[in-house]
């Protein structure tokens, strides 16, 4: 078992472009010469990897063009290959290697549209959940229910931006009529999650916003309210609560010393 981890290793590091040896002493010699091979098997794995990037980050790539996307991709293979087996798992890092990435200095609101496609991504493939019934919630003593604690729907990502990225994102979708988007039309406050078969990316007020970033974040109910309310004194704190039930947004609770439920 130990020599076959060896060979995965070897292997791995010769095909994103770290030092052959280890790799090239399996192969058989006949045919094309033996680095000539191993190129092949190189420029095979950076394809799909730019291909898989492009799949996840499509608007990006019509931003740029394909052809500085594919300089890139290929750059971020190269800083930052997969560490795991499960490919729908890679690209995550691509938004803040973009911020680094001199060309894109002057694209402020480039990294940020990426982080928009990445939370979409990760919303398709999150987990599947059942929201939480409000009865449950609802049961804990009045005087107590400010210290509980929820968790939000695993497909649920709340991203701010200074600039307007939705709206950029929706005006560089296939069939989306040729509109003029300012990018400087921000700041908004979003929330990107999946339900149903739809994933779904709103707007929501900075108060709001600020509410349910701060219970993703494990606060207490009441430090997520006075988190709202210090943005503004006038934050209808019960409505913004009763409306994570009308979205379906959570899924568990912990309280005191009880275990989460469901």
């Amino acid at each position: 078992m130990s020599a076959l981890r060896d060979t995965q290793a070897a292997w791995r590091t010769a095909l994103l472009g770290g030092e052959p040896a280890g790799a090239l002493a399996d192969l058989v010699a006949g045919g094309l010469p033996i680095d000539s091979r191993l190129a092949i098997y190189r420029h095979h794995v950076a394809t799909s990897l730019s291909e898989l990037l492009e799949s996840v980050y499509p608007v990006v790539c019509r931003l740029v063009d394909r052809r500085f996307f594919g300089y890139a991709a290929d750059a971020f293979i190269s800083a930052c290959p997969p560490a795991g087996p499960c490919l729908f798992e890679y690209g995550a890092g691509f938004p803040d290697f973009l911020v680094r990435l001199e060309p894109c200095r002057t694209l402020a609101w480039l990294p940020d549209v990426a982080r928009l496609e990445w939370a979409m991504h990760r919303a398709w493939f999150a987990d599947d959940a059942t929201p939480l019934d409000p009865r449950l919630l609802a049961a804990i003593p009045a005087d107590e229910r400010a210290d509980a604690r929820v968790r939000l729907d695993p497909s649920v990502t709340l991203l701010t931006s200074p600039f307007a990225v939705d709206d950029i994102w929706r005006a560089n979708q296939p069939g989306a009529p040729e509109i003029l988007v300012s990018a400087d039309a921000g700041p908004v406050h979003l929330e990107i999650r999946r339900h149903g078969d739809e994933v779904f990316v709103r707007r929501l007020h900075a108060p709001a916003w600020a509410f349910r970033s701060a219970l993703r974040a494990g606060s207490t109910l009441a430090e997520a309210g006075e988190r709202a309310l210090a943005l503004d004194e006038s934050f209808d704190l019960a409505a913004t609560f009763q409306a994570l039930f009308g979205d379906d947004v959570l899924v568990a609770f912990t309280h005191l010393t009880r275990r989460e439920t469901p």
